[in-house]
C-alpha cells in the first residue's frame, strides 16, 4: 500500500504543473463537446485533436487524450437526453429513458444524474485501475516476442466486436487495414512493399492521417445539416439538476452494478463501452422493482448505462497500457499516440515509464472532478455549442484536421493521405462499413508482423516453436475460443433444437 501511495504521489506531482493541469481540463472539455455532437464520439475527438500532442511531453499528451476519451463518454448523453440523438453508440441506451424524462420536463434531472453516475462510475474504476494495472503488468514481464505476437493475435480477434450488424463488412475493413500496415520497407530485408517507387511511402502510412480522414473528414462530408434544439430553460436551472433522496436510493445500486460490469467488460478486447451500457441497462431493467417502467422515463434507466460506459472507458485502458493490446478504436488511436511520443505500452510501462503511467492515473481523479464541474455548471454553454450552424462548425473542424495533418511531417503528401482516406471513409459510411476495425488492424498489423518476425528469428524459423511456448500457447487458445467459440455454440444449439 505504501508503494501504491508513493506512485500515486508521483503522478500528482506531475499534475502540480499548471500547464499539465490545463491540458487535463482542456481534454475533458473538448471530449464533452465532441461527445455531445451526434455521430462524433471519442474516436473522432482523439483522432482530430491528436496532432496537438505531436512533440508534447508524453505525460501531458496522454493526459490530454485520456481526458477527451472519458469526457466524450459523458458528452454523448447530452444530445441523447435533450434531442433523442446519442452523441455516440455508447449513449444509445441513455436515450430510452433520458429523452422521455425531457418530454416530462425533467431534462435537468436526467442530465444531472448522467453527470453524477458518469463521475461515480469513472472514479471507482480509477481505483480499480490503480490496483489491478500494475499487478497485470508485473505478471506480464515474462513476455517475449512470441508472447507479444500471441497477444496481438488476441487483439485482432477483438475486431469481431467492432463489426456491427455486418461482420463481413467489418472484416473487409480489417483486411484493408492489415494491407495498409504492410506498405513500406520490409522490416528484415528492407525490400520495398507496395510503395510503387514513392519515397514518401518508404516509412509506411501512419495511422494518424488515416484516422483523421476516416473519422473526421468523412463525418464532415456526410453531415446531414443543422440540429435544432428546443429545450425548456427552466429544467436546466441549477436546483433542478439534483436528484432527491428517494431517487438516489433507487439509482445508487444500479450505479454500483453498472460500474463493476462496465469496468470488467471494458477490459475485454473488443467489448467496449457500447456493449457495457447495453448489458448494464438490461441488468437494471431485470433487477429493478420498476423494470416495467423502463423506457417511459425513469432515472435508473439513465444511471445504469452512464455509469457503465464511463467505467468501461477506464477498464479499456488496462489491457492497452499493461499488455499493449487496444480493445477499441479509441484506445488503438491512444496507443498509437503513445508510440508516436516514444512510449511503448506494455508490461514494462509501469516500471520504465512510471511517471507517465502514474500521472495518467492521477489525472483521471482530477479529470472526474472537472467532468462533474463541466457537467453541472457548463450545461447551458454546451446547449449553445450544439446550436452552432453546421457549415461554420464543419469548416473549423476541417481546417484543424488539414493543418494538423500537415504539421505531422510538414508535408503536403500527408495532407493528401488524410483527404484520400476522408473520401474512402465517406464511401465506407455510405456502404455501412465500420472504420474502427481498419484503424485497429493498421495499429496491430505492424506490431503483429514485427513480433512474429523477431520470434521466428529467435526460434530459427520454426513457427511451431513460436506458438508452443506455454504463455503464447494459452493466449492463442483464448484467441481461438474468442474467434470461433460463439459460432460453434450457435451450431450446437441449432443441432440440439433440430433433434
Amino acid at each position: 500500500m505504501e508503494t501504491l501511495l508513493h506512485n500515486l504521489a508521483l503522478g500528482f506531482s506531475v499534475l502540480a504543473n499548471p500547464i499539465v493541469l490545463l491540458y487535463a481540463f482542456g481534454g475533458v472539455l473538448s471530449g464533452v463537446i465532441i461527445g455531445a455532437l451526434p455521430g462524433l464520439g471519442p474516436s473522432v475527438g482523439i483522432a482530430v485533436l491528436l496532432p496537438l500532442t505531436y512533440g508534447m511531453d508524453p505525460s501531458a499528451g496522454i493526459i490530454l487524450l485520456a481526458g477527451i476519451y472519458y469526457g466524450a463518454m459523458y458528452g454523448g448523453s447530452i444530445t441523447a437526453i435533450l434531442i433523442n440523438t446519442p452523441g455516440d453508440s455508447a449513449a444509445v441506451m441513455t436515450t430510452l429513458d433520458g429523452y422521455p424524462l425531457t418530454l416530462k420536463g425533467q431534462a435537468g434531472k436526467a442530465l444531472g444524474m448522467a453527470a453524477y453516475s458518469s463521475v461515480m462510475g469513472g472514479t471507482v474504476s480509477v481505483v480499480a485501475f490503480m490496483l489491478f494495472a500494475p499487478i497485470i503488468a508485473s505478471y506480464a514481464l515474462a513476455f517475449g516476442s512470441s508472447e507479444y505476437f500471441a497477444l496481438m493475435v488476441l487483439g485482432l480477434t477483438s475486431i469481431a466486436g467492432m463489426t456491427g450488424d455486418s461482420p463481413s463488412k467489418g472484416f473487409l475493413a480489417a483486411f484493408i487495414g492489415l494491407f495498409i500496415s504492410l506498405i513500406g520497407l520490409d522490416l528484415v530485408t528492407g525490400v520495398q512493399r507496395y510503395v510503387f517507387g514513392n519515397v514518401h511511402l518508404f516509412s509506411g502510412i501512419d495511422f494518424i492521417p488515416v484516422a483523421m480522414g476516416l473519422f473526421g473528414i468523412a463525418e464532415i462530408i456526410t453531415d446531414k445539416g443543422d440540429m435544432k434544439l428546443d429545450i425548456d430553460k427552466e429544467s436546466l436551472k441549477f436546483r433542478n439538476l439534483f436528484p432527491n433522496k428517494q431517487e438516489w436510493k433507487e439509482c445508487l445500486p444500479h450505479i454500483g452494478r453498472g460500474t463493476g460490469l462496465g469496468f470488467f467488460v471494458g477490459m475485454l478486447p473488443g467489448a467496449g463501452a457500447t456493449i457495457a451500457s447495453f448489458l448494464s441497462y438490461s441488468m437494471a431493467k431485470k433487477i429493478s422493482k420498476r423494470g416495467d417502467e423502463f423506457g417511459t422515463g425513469v432515472l435508473e434507466g439513465v444511471a445504469a448505462p452512464e455509469s457503465a460506459n464511463n467505467a468501461a472507458s477506464m477498464g479499456a485502458m488496462v489491457p492497452m497500457l499493461t499488455l499493449g493490446v487496444p480493445g477499441s478504436g479509441s484506445t488503438a488511436i491512444m496507443m498509437g499516440a503513445l508510440m508516436m511520443l516514444g512510449i511503448t505500452p506494455g508490461p514494462s510501462l509501469f516500471m520504465k515509464e512510471a511517471e507517465v503511467a502514474w500521472s495518467l492515473v492521477a489525472s483521471m481523479y482530477i479529470g472526474n472532478v472537472f467532468l462533474l464541474f463541466l457537467g453541472i455548471l457548463g450545461l447551458p454553454i454546451f446547449v449553445r455549442v450544439l446550436k452552432v450552424k453546421a457549415p461554420i462548425l464543419n469548416s473549423v473542424v476541417l481546417a484543424f484536421i488539414l493543418i494538423g495533418a500537415y504539421a505531422l511531417e510538414n508535408s503536403m503528401f500527408t495532407v493528401g493521405i488524410t483527404i484520400f482516406f476522408g473520401v474512402i471513409g465517406y464511401f465506407m459510411k455510405k456502404l455501412k462499413v465500420p472504420a474502427a476495425p481498419m484503424i485497429l488492424a493498421i495499429v496491430l498489423g505492424y506490431l503483429t508482423e514485427s513480433n512474429l518476425r523477431q520470434a521466428l528469428i529467435i526460434a530459427d524459423g520454426s513457427f511451431i516453436g513460436v506458438i508452443t511456448k506455454p504463455i503464447s500457447a494459452v493466449i492463442l487458445v483464448i484467441a481461438l475460443i474468442m474467434a470461433f467459440g460463439s459460432p460453434i455454440m450457435e451450431m450446437i444449439k441449432k443441432k440440439v433444437a433440430a433433434q
